[in-house]
């Protein structure tokens, strides 16, 4: 009985247990967390380096097409949503992956003036507003439907989000310069020291966004059972 005591009946030891499975719950929390931050600004960090990167080679040397930006731009999210895939996306996380970015842009390349990798509004501000509202709201629910849908293959999100991405500079590059995120354009603004027209990116972006994500999610509803909508699609399952 005392053995039975001290191990399974003793109310302390139990304290003691939970408190133990309390604390390793915390750190495994506080890791995953780390986690997240690291991939967010990894992630970030390439999209900026290697699509502003692409702008600075082209107006500093010629060598790179429009097109050439554009895939650029095409094939990096892939490896953003690799990494970020489930991952909450703040926004500051994006902001510090750009500025480390546009920073090293800056520093590997001495970027002139002429050369500045950012986006300026061409023409009225509000027609820029207005297609970085349109490009944002398709982006984002392009990537509600293939990113966080369980019905989609996620194996293609990358591909997906990427096609996206590219039509849209192909549209409103010219325009706007097709930022469709804040950090984007906030990043090389501050490293360059060039806030024409900021406002237009820090606005349009999350009110195209924010209007994307609910109206996928007002199309999402299906009467379909819970158990067939929850199901992971996956070509690669399928094939095994």
């Amino acid at each position: 009985m005392p053995w039975n005591n001290e191990r399974g009946d003793d109310p302390e030891f139990d304290v003691k247990k939970t408190e133990g499975s309390d604390v390793s719950s915390s750190s495994e929390t506080t890791v995953q967390i780390i986690q997240k931050i690291i991939a967010e600004v990894i992630g970030t960090f390439f999209v900026i380096f290697t699509g502003c990167g692409s702008v600075v080679v082209e107006k500093m040397y010629g060598s790179v097409t429009f097109p050439g930006i554009c895939v650029s731009l095409l094939l990096l999210p892939s490896l953003d949503i690799f990494l970020t895939n489930r991952y909450l996306y703040t926004w500051w996380h994006n902001c510090l992956g750009s500025l480390l970015a546009s920073g090293t842009l800056s520093l590997l390349f001495n970027v002139p003036d002429e050369a500045y990798f950012g986006t300026i509004p061409v023409g009225p501000d509000i027609r820029s507003f207005v297609t970085e509202i349109i490009i944002s709201f398709l982006l984002m629910f392009v990537i509600s439907g293939v990113a966080t849908d369980n019905r989609a293959i996620g194996e293609l999100a990358g591909i997906a989000v990427g096609m996206t991405i590219m039509l849209n500079v192909f549209v409103a590059g010219p325009v706007s310069g097709a930022s469709m995120n804040p950090a984007r354009s906030l990043g090389p603004a501050i490293v360059m020291r060039k806030f024409k027209g900021i406002w237009v990116y820090l606005v349009a972006p999350p009110i195209g966004t924010i209007l994307g994500a609910l109206c996928y999610n007002l199309i999402r509803f299906t009467d379909k059972p819970l158990r067939e909508i929850t199901k992971t699609a996956s070509f690669l399952k399928s094939k095994s």
